[in-house]
């Protein structure tokens, strides 16, 4: 009977170890952000996006265009931090109005909105670390 339990206690010890073998630091970040990153959106970024990224017709563009995240992939950190304004065309519509930005969010809290950003609403990026932004928010113009 002992041996047995001993068995039963190494196989699930292996199994175990396996499993957290697996889970590496950069999923277990992305996983952190993306929930943090969800709840941030909502509160500063959904009331104007929507919750499902598709904007306010013609005065609020959508974070659906994965061509618009793609080619400004570096310049969405200053975006949240500093706000937007002027023209700009999101899938072929021209909008013109501004957004402000939220200086009071943190580099983390920036990684983490863009980190669910853009990996939601057709984009797929994976993890938007706070590095890539504290490097981004230094060029900002």
């Amino acid at each position: 009977m002992k041996a047995r339990s001993y068995l039963t206690l190494a196989i699930t010890t292996a199994l175990l170890s396996g499993i957290i073998q697996s889970c590496n630091n950069t999923s277990i970040n992305y996983v952190k952000q993306y929930t943090s990153g969800k709840d941030l959106y909502e509160n500063y970024c959904g009331n104007c996006h929507a919750k499902d990224g598709s904007g306010l017709q013609a005065l609020i563009p959508p974070l659906t265009d994965t061509s618009y995240i793609t080619n400004n992939y570096n310049a969405l950190a200053c975006m949240v931090k500093e706000g937007i304004s002027g023209a700009m065309i999101v899938s072929g519509i021209k909008y013109n109005s501004s957004m402000p930005g939220s200086p009071q969010l943190s580099n983390q809290e920036i990684a983490d909105i863009l980190t669910y950003i853009t990996n939601n609403f057709g984009n797929d990026h994976g993890l938007f670390d706070v590095s890539q932004v504290e490097s981004d928010l230094k060029k900002c113009p």
